[in-house]
């Protein structure tokens, strides 16, 4: 189930998961373990952001100083806009003198740390100043495009729902990035072309791949990944997006020989068996990461985690296996027989078969090739 989380996120739209601040903070450290001076003099802006929930605000704003941003900007969407039915505006609001009963409900939020509000010497969370935005928040928005455009970089955990329009948003803009996705949106055709052009690749990432998120809200449709005793949601499968170097990035994957995975690899596919090949293109079929073989000079298909281990310098990444890229790619079209054999098989995807001879087709496979 917990597979499945992002794609019922989507269909509830139901986008308020909360990054916690250990993952923030291993996240960031990567980039400036590779270049200190990453975030000095920047403009740094969060979108889709709340900082009365939200840790990503708090993190920037306690680190400001250290990291020597320039400006920080933070916008939040209008309750009444997120469709929640339950909802009390924070003493955080209601407190302060620019509070606005009307506009608490339609209108999103700013704030901005640039300068020294309390005049105790220090840039902090403390001089944080917040505003009414003129409209709600949305990041589709001319008021929101235009912080966009003032940015250096642009850091979030976006909707669920409206990743690919929030990717495209940031990419029309040109400016560097980390932002928060499923894995499985490096198929999609309007991301997987940056991905291989190297302008976009995997952060740092979490642990084993497992993303855990504060929750605000119903947890119904994730029944059995929801610990009420937390109140945090598990999400398989999640990564960061991003476009700044990190150190991870450059380490090569220690891989054994064809040879010697054939003879000594722990997935019994491979141990003594070696690798099929596909019957539509030129390649083999590896289906775990670590059964690369070091040696093999020919094309190879992968799972798309492999990203989260890709070392450009390392491997050359060919194209997506994936319908219409499969197709141009060169995956010539299945036997229509074959299809009462195996109805998942479908054009512009690989398959091959198995012991049995029976068509297989594997999941989600990316072409790559050694590095010559």
């Amino acid at each position: 189930m917990a597979n499945t989380n992002l794609a019922n996120a989507k269909t509830a739209k139901n986008d308020e998961f909360y990054t916690q601040y250990n993952d923030i903070q291993k996240e960031i450290n990567a980039y400036l373990e590779f270049d200190p001076d990453v975030f000095r003099g920047k403009t740094v802006l969060l979108p889709c952001d709340d900082p009365e929930w939200s840790n990503f605000t708090k993190f920037f704003a306690q680190n400001f100083e250290a990291y020597g941003l320039k400006k920080l900007i933070s916008t939040s969407y209008a309750v009444e806009s997120k469709k929640i039915k339950e909802w009390e505006p924070t003493l955080f609001e209601t407190e302060s003198p620019y509070y606005d009963a009307d506009k608490s409900r339609t209108h999103g939020k700013i704030f901005v740390l640039d300068e020294d509000i309390n005049g105790d010497g220090r840039f902090n969370i403390n001089d944080l100043q917040w505003s009414y935005l003129e409209g709600d928040g949305d990041f589709r928005s001319d008021e929101v495009k235009a912080l966009r455009d003032e940015a250096d970089i642009i850091i979030t955990n976006p909707p669920f729902s409206l990743f690919r329009e929030f990717f495209l948003w940031i990419m029309e803009s040109k400016k560097k990035f980390v932002i928060i996705g499923n894995v499985n949106a490096v198929s999609y055709k309007e991301i997987f072309p940056y991905i291989k052009e190297e302008k976009v690749w995997l952060g740092n990432g979490f642990s084993n791949g497992n993303a855990y998120f504060r929750i605000v809200g119903e947890a119904n449709y994730v029944d059995g990944v929801y610990d009420e005793q937390t109140g945090l949601v598990k999400f398989r499968n999640c990564c960061w997006y991003t476009n700044i170097d990190h150190g991870r990035r450059h380490e090569p994957l220690p891989l054994m020989t064809m040879e010697d995975n054939i003879l000594y690899s722990k997935h019994k596919e491979i141990k003594g068996k070696g690798y099929v090949k596909y019957e539509n293109y030129d390649a083999i079929d590896v289906p775990y990461t670590d059964a690369i073989p070091s040696d093999y000079e020919g094309n190879m298909g992968v799972p798309r985690t492999f990203l989260d281990k890709y070392c450009p310098e390392q491997f050359e990444i060919i194209g997506s296996a994936e319908g219409d890229a499969g197709k141009e790619l060169g995956f010539k079209p299945y036997p229509r027989e074959l299809r009462k054999l195996n109805k998942s098989l479908r054009d512009g995807q690989p398959y091959y078969f198995d012991e049995n001879g029976f068509p297989q087709k594997p999941f989600g496979r990316i072409i790559i090739r050694k590095k010559q």
